[in-house]
């Protein structure tokens, strides 16, 4: 019995170094790749910014995306819920797909579609995981893990949040489960790419946090209250998403007519509105909610533009403009229930971001490596009473519930 014990943890060691030589080399290749990636759209932006006339060009970066994907014969619509399934029944990952979404969303940034940039950090680090795993030879089930990974280490590098970033990746393929057997080469990956992020002088998604208010019965009421009204905004956020993208569909037969129309409304409106500030994924406006400032219609705004550009096509993402959305709503709506609007955004903003991924342990991480605190008992609560309330509504089809969120009970369920 002890020499079969002993032979086991043998096992084990030999399996825990492989994993980790293994886990640093993706996270160096994905931590090198992503930090590029945030480098490029941080220029992007900024060139944006200084040129907002070029955001009349947006139609023809739709349709060059577009038509990039159709020339490297991918699917347009081949994307995160791709990478999700690929965990779960080891669906092929095209190697192309990493250079396509790159491509795609410096294009959207570029000429200010309202899109975010974790798609990008997700599809190009499962793609990049996932091929490695193939090329080194691994069975199926290591190569799932090698996507973990990947996924987990470019959205390390692109938002400085590397505790989070693993447990996401972890918690977000199947609510209700959690990938042990990948926790090891997901953290390994996921803090060698935050590391390398650092070291080469990309800033980290962090905000400065407003004083936290008494924690005292009414403090809890008024956060709580708030976190039922954000898990309604993030029901409403997900079916904007999800029927904005099926009207498209119904409106506009033609995919290439479709992204144009899409990116010359969204140009025509930020032109004639003067709405600059809702071009690209807008990471300024969190900062400048959290801080406190904020116009009262920025969130539905917002949600508005975000649902025109994914829907019509844009390559990017939802979660910054979901924070920025959360940011704003919380800005606004926190005084009115007696809350400091600079707290009322980082509780909004990460209850937002929790009710559409479904992943409330990865959100309670974000908001301490976001906000930089352990005073967490408020913002744990919030995101709790939003996972609980926001149903099984979500950005991602692919994720599947594998337990109810309010029985102990196996709940076997789609988003909706």
């Amino acid at each position: 019995m002890d020499r079969e014990k002993l032979a086991g943890a043998g096992r084990y060691v030999l399996a825990a170094l492989r994993w980790a030589a293994v886990s640093l080399l993706t996270g160096t290749v994905c931590g090198l790749l992503g930090t590029a990636f945030h480098w490029a759209i941080d220029w992007v932006t900024e060139y944006r910014s200084a040129h907002m006339l070029i955001i009349w060009l947006l139609p023809m970066a739709g349709a060059v995306t577009l038509l990039l994907y159709r020339l490297c014969r991918v699917s347009f619509d081949a994307g995160t819920n791709l990478i999700i399934t690929s965990v779960t029944t080891n669906e092929h990952i095209p190697v192309l797909l990493a250079p396509l979404i790159t491509a795609g969303t410096l294009l959207s940034h570029l000429f200010g579609a309202s899109v975010g940039r974790e798609g990008a950090a997700l599809q190009l680090g499962g793609s990049v995981g996932h091929n490695m795993g193939e090329l080194l030879g691994f069975d199926e089930d290591d190569v799932r893990v090698m996507s973990m990974c990947g996924m987990a280490a470019c959205f390390s590098a692109m938002f400085g949040t590397p505790v989070s970033a693993a447990v996401f990746v972890l918690e977000v393929i199947c609510v209700g489960t959690f990938q042990y057997a990948a926790l090891l080469p997901c953290v390994v990956s996921s803090c060698t790419a935050g590391w390398i992020s650092r070291a080469l002088g990309a800033k980290a998604m962090g905000y400065a946090l407003p004083e936290m208010p008494a924690m005292d019965m009414g403090t809890v009421l008024r956060t709580t209250v708030l976190a039922v009204l954000v898990a309604a905004l993030g029901i409403v956020l997900c079916i904007a998403l999800h029927k904005a993208a099926e009207l498209w569909a119904k409106l506009v037969g033609s995919p290439y007519l479709r992204i144009a129309l899409g990116g010359l409304i969204m140009a025509a409106l930020v032109s004639i509105f003067k709405l600059t500030d809702y071009a690209g994924a807008g990471a300024h406006m969190i900062e400048r909610a959290i801080g406190g400032e904020t116009e009262p219609w920025a969130f539905a705004l917002k949600l508005v533009l975000t649902a025109l550009c994914v829907g019509a096509g844009f390559k990017g993402g939802e979660i910054v403009p979901t924070l920025f959305i959360g940011a704003t709503f919380g800005c606004t709506v926190g005084p009115l229930l007696g809350l400091g609007p600079g707290f009322a955004a980082a509780i909004a903003m990460t209850a937002l971001f929790c009710s559409v991924v479904n992943c409330p342990i990865a959100t309670i991480f974000l908001a301490a490596e976001m906000f930089g605190t352990t005073d967490l008992m408020l913002f744990a609560l919030a995101i709790a009473v939003a996972f609980v309330m926001s149903g099984y509504f979500g950005l991602y089809n692919s994720q599947r519930f594998q337990f109810s969120k309010v029985k102990r009970r196996a709940y076997e369920k789609s988003i909706e």
